[in-house]
């Protein structure tokens, strides 16, 4: 017995020696990293060579750029929804609370307007609320400017580091600079406002000629309303009048529309009294004079109509947990946009998105429980999810649309596209094989454990966006302004809308075996909505 136990003993000692010696060895490694480091800090900093780096550095990976993006859209569908569960944002570094920050660097006239200065403009009647987004961790001063350029705006406003709005107006109120007491998240040194706190800067020159500036757009030819002054603001009338002219009048007054009548030029607001529903022939606004005196052109400036960009959490919780749910790539986050432009409320998400919430879509960060948000976005299927929610807006669109949407998304983002490659490579057809079925699945399980519904499908809202949009807001037992649906309708495009770059057509994407395999899912939903008192899918891609 006493063998085992010498022996026994002996180990202890061995594995006591040897947890003392690495212990030392890592606090000595410490103690060398950092004198190592203060010596380096003591050290003249000389002058970063401009331009890039060598190339043979870059060829011999001593720098590495950026990470290499390896494809993210293959994996099952239970993981995806896994994957998209709430992560809750970590939240960066805040601005020290005394003392104002160094004034604004300089920087190259050509990038960056000049440093206006601090004032007070927050809540529903702040002066600047044109174009709005966040950014919680690269927010910079450049970044504000070009977003406001790009909507013609002159003014770029900046709040509590995170927050960006535009205007061509200065609010009211001036504030001391060292109010201004926030650094940009994504620039140190820079001045960013406070919470309630503006920093003001000029829009540079070269942002207003950039080319991604929004220009004017022609809404057509409408019949003059009949107190024309009354409907609409700001007559100028010039013998030599144009229509450049008229629309940089207009939107340097912050009015979305500019009307030209002849010689004269009217600004203003889509009114029920002057709602663009009854346009007509063009070439009654260019015939005699006599005769387009009783019609006008209607243009569309670049800025915002601002009447429905207000908005907020619930002053109290819902009563009624309501879910917006749709498969994904049916359009969930335009229907949000415009539920919270026609509300004035905003929308919950039972997952977390950094790229909407930069958007403007403040209630991705509120947890989807707390019924601080009129409605929220879920994906989620099967009984327990669904019984979860008191009731539901049910969006449905085309499969053969959300698909490719939903493929784009994956493989590019909210706003790209997906490569031929990714569209000749096995991730689409495994996608299909995958996907489809989760489409018709989704809409059953709503149908079946869904205690009340409203189903809206995609098409309908694209065709008919006010009558749907009242039904929608109704459904959510909220009273809305025909003034604010006519706001949204001007505003109803949104940030995610994918522009430019090539899309890829549905008669392109699909061969016929998924092309049967996805009828037969359009045929059973439309089978059950039709059983369930519902009109059934729009005939449009219904297969015969």
């Amino acid at each position: 017995m006493a063998k085992p136990f010498f022996r026994l003993q002996k180990l202890l000692r061995r594995t006591q020696f040897l947890l003392f010696a690495v212990t030392a060895a890592y606090l000595m490694a410490g103690s060398l990293l950092l004198l190592q480091r203060a010596r380096l800090a003591q050290m003249p900093q000389g002058p970063r060579p401009a331009g890039p780096p060598p190339p043979a550095l870059l060829a011999a990976g001593a720098l590495r750029t950026e990470p290499r993006a390896g494809p993210r859209w293959l994996m099952a569908r239970h993981s995806e929804l896994r994957q998209l569960r709430r992560r809750r944002l970590e939240r960066g570094p805040e601005g020290a609370p005394g003392g104002a920050l160094p004034a604004p660097r300089e920087a190259p006239a050509a990038t960056r307007g000049s440093y206006v200065g601090c004032f007070q403009d927050s809540g529903p009647a702040r002066t600047l609320k044109g174009v709005v987004f966040y950014d919680l961790r690269k927010m910079t001063v450049a970044g504000c400017q070009e977003a406001c350029a790009e909507w013609s705006y002159v003014f770029a406003g900046l709040q509590d580091g995170t927050e960006c709005y535009c205007g061509n107006r200065l609010p009211k109120r001036s504030s001391g600079a060292q109010e201004c007491n926030r650094e940009c998240r994504g620039e140190k040194g820079s001045v960013c406002g406070a919470p309630g706190r503006l920093s003001v800067y000029h829009v540079g020159g070269l942002l207003l000629g950039s080319s991604r500036r929004r220009t004017s757009t022609y809404r057509g030819c409408f019949p003059v309303p009949s107190n024309l002054t009354a409907t609409l603001a700001t007559p100028l009338s010039r013998p030599n009048l144009t229509v450049d002219s008229c629309c940089q009048l207009c939107s340097s007054q912050e009015f979305p529309l500019a009307v030209v009548r002849g010689p004269e030029c009217f600004c203003g607001f889509p009114t029920p009294s002057f709602s663009l529903q009854d346009a007509v022939d063009a070439a009654l606004c260019a015939g005699s004079p006599e005769a387009a005196a009783n019609y006008c052109a209607v243009y569309q400036t670049p800025v915002q109509d601002t009447r429905c960009t207000d908005r907020s959490f619930l002053p109290a919780k819902a009563q009624v947990f309501v879910a917006l749910s749709s498969f994904p790539g049916a359009g969930n986050t335009w229907a949000r946009h415009l539920i919270e432009l026609a509300t004035g409320f905003y929308t919950g998400s039972y997952y977390f998105d950094g790229t909407l919430y930069n958007k403007g879509f403040k209630g991705e960060k509120d947890h989807w429980r707390s019924r601080r948000t009129i409605c929220v976005k879920t994906h989620e299927s099967g009984r327990r999810e669904i019984e979860m929610f008191d009731a539901a807006i049910l969006l449905i669109r085309n499969p053969y649309r959300s698909l490719v949407a939903e493929f784009n998304r994956k493989c590019a983002g909210h706003l790209g596209y997906a490569t031929d490659k990714n569209w000749k490579s096995r991730e689409w057809p495994d996608f299909v094989t995958s996907y489809a079925s989760w489409w018709s699945s989704h809409v059953l399980d709503w149908l079946k454990y869904g205690k009340r519904l409203l189903v809206v499908h995609y098409e309908d809202l694209r065709r008919s966006l006010l009558p749907k949009l009242r039904e929608m807001v109704a459904f959510l037992n909220v009273s809305v302004t025909e003034e604010r649906l006519l706001c949204v309708e001007s505003n109803q495009e949104g940030s995610f809308r994918r522009l430019g770059g090539r899309a890829r057509e549905p008669e392109q994407a699909f061969t016929a075996e998924m092309r049967e395999l996805i009828d037969g899912y359009i045929r059973t939903v439309d089978r059950a909505l039709r059983d369930r008192n519902w009109n059934g899918l729009p005939t449009e891609y219904v297969p015969r």
